[in-house]
């Protein structure tokens, strides 16, 4: 992908009330379905984003954000996927920007191309073998200020770099790793982010108006209200493995799932960890009522072709029922979902798991449940990783209808990591990794 390549479509403002933007972009890949015997998970069709340039974008939402895009084409919007109440209609919203890893000196930078980048929340139609951009609704401070991708806190985030990895840029204290999303019920938003890691309120127009991090964590500066009501232990998330599934309950409840276990009470154990937490938040109350301990497959059933626990996460958590949760376990080539119920048995909230003296830790448990944590009890609904036709890194999961998903990958903005991610002139070699929206049928439902 190219800024440059022929065919581009253009950047419209939308003159409707309350809609920030309308992108107008026919594009193409045509979707087919993918055979599979009856009786077995399939896909049913297949759409594809296709290039919109990001300085078109970014710039058409707030002028002037975005001076050199570096060839970098719209992605990254796989983040997550939410019903937006209109057959084929989702809300989607993009991560940070496009950012990579490149050594120097044998130790690995971030690097931010594209820093002036700021976080959308964009409404796509699918249709046929096409996503279509409808709108798009950039992030802003109190002020109306972007709040760019960059990260908050020196020593606790990483230094963002330039895109050669050459020259350190500023933190951003407003600036958030935009993840799940859900819409409530007055249009407003709520979003997970891997920084803080954090539950944001966002209006309706994409103002934040709060941003509800873990206790201690002594965020200052930011343009907007910032509310230390998480538990302190989420101090110890890992770095770029803070939220990112979110769902929204029946009742107006939110769950939020920590991506990777805490590097409780270090990064090995974190890294070798099968244990991650579940948090369910009252809207009403604005407080956290409950967490949960869930507990990962191992790596190689999630993933035959993996060996590194690591490599596991928690990408989407879907409502499917008042108390019922599709939780995603995967790593970036494979994928399985879980259905499970939270009930009030396996509430861990304030006990010994979350001072983070208990030795050991629950991170640390080999087998949690013989130490008396109630552990989530899940079941099986689908490897996706067996479905023919499924993209890597699906980070969004949709439920369309009784039997039916819609998921949605992240293509990383076509990134990818290395100084080879970029040409001489210092232009994108991209991945060719899209955007791709992807239905598939349950033959038992949820």
């Amino acid at each position: 992908m190219s800024p440059y390549a022929a065919g581009r479509r253009s950047v419209h403002r939308s003159v409707a009330a309350g809609v920030p933007l309308t992108l107008l972009a026919a594009l193409t890949v045509a979707g087919t379905a993918v055979g599979a015997p009856s009786g077995e998970a399939r896909v049913t069709g297949s759409a594809t984003l296709g290039d919109i340039p990001l300085g078109t974008f970014s710039n058409a939402l707030l002028p002037g954000t975005v001076g050199d895009d570096r060839g970098v084409d719209l992605g990254g919007i796989g983040s997550d996927i939410y019903p937006a109440g209109r057959k084929g209609e989702f809300w989607t919203v993009t991560d940070r920007g496009p950012n990579g890893q490149i050594k120097v000196a044998g130790e690995k930078r971030r690097t931010f191309p594209v820093p002036g980048f700021d976080p959308a929340i964009v409404r796509i139609r699918v249709s046929g073998g096409t996503v279509k951009v409808l709108d798009a609704i950039p992030i802003t401070t109190s002020s109306g200020k972007p709040v760019t991708g960059l990260p908050n806190q020196k020593g606790r985030d990483e230094t963002p770099y330039s895109y050669d990895a050459s020259t350190p840029l500023s933190y951003n204290p407003n600036g958030l790793d935009t993840e799940g999303i859900v819409r409530a019920e007055d249009d407003s938003f709520w979003l997970v982010d891997e920084y803080g890691p954090s539950l944001i309120h966002i209006s309706a127009r994409g103002k934040i108006l709060t941003r509800y991090v873990p206790k201690g964590l002594g965020l200052t500066g930011a343009d907007y209200r910032v509310v230390e009501a998480l538990p302190a232990v989420l101090l110890h998330r890992k770095i770029n493995r803070g939220f990112e599934g979110l769902a929204q309950l029946p009742g107006g409840d939110l769950v939020m799932a920590v991506q990777s276990p805490l590097s409780l009470p270090d990064t090995d154990a974190g890294e070798e960890s099968l244990t991650t937490r579940l948090l369910r938040f009252s809207t009403k109350k604005r407080a956290v009522t409950a967490e949960y301990a869930y507990r990962f497959d191992p790596v190689s059933v999630v993933d035959p072709s993996e060996d590194d626990t690591s490599e596991l996460k928690i990408s989407s958590v879907v409502a499917v029922g008042r108390d019922r949760l599709l939780v995603e376990e995967r790593t970036d080539k494979a994928a399985r979902l879980q259905v499970v119920k939270l009930t009030r048995g396996a509430d861990i909230l304030g006990d010994k798991w979350d001072d983070d003296t208990t030795s050991p830790s629950l991170e640390q448990l080999d087998d949690p449940a013989a130490s008396g944590v109630p552990v989530l009890r899940k079941r099986l609904v689908v490897d996706l990783g067996t479905v023919k036709g499924v993209p890597g890194k699906i980070e969004g999961v949709a439920r369309v209808d009784h039997d039916t998903l819609a998921l949605i990958n992240d293509n990383d903005f076509g990134m990818t990591d290395g100084p080879e991610a970029f040409d001489a002139q210092g232009r994108l070699v991209d991945s060719g990794i899209e955007t791709t929206v992807t239905y598939v049928r349950l033959p038992r439902g949820i």
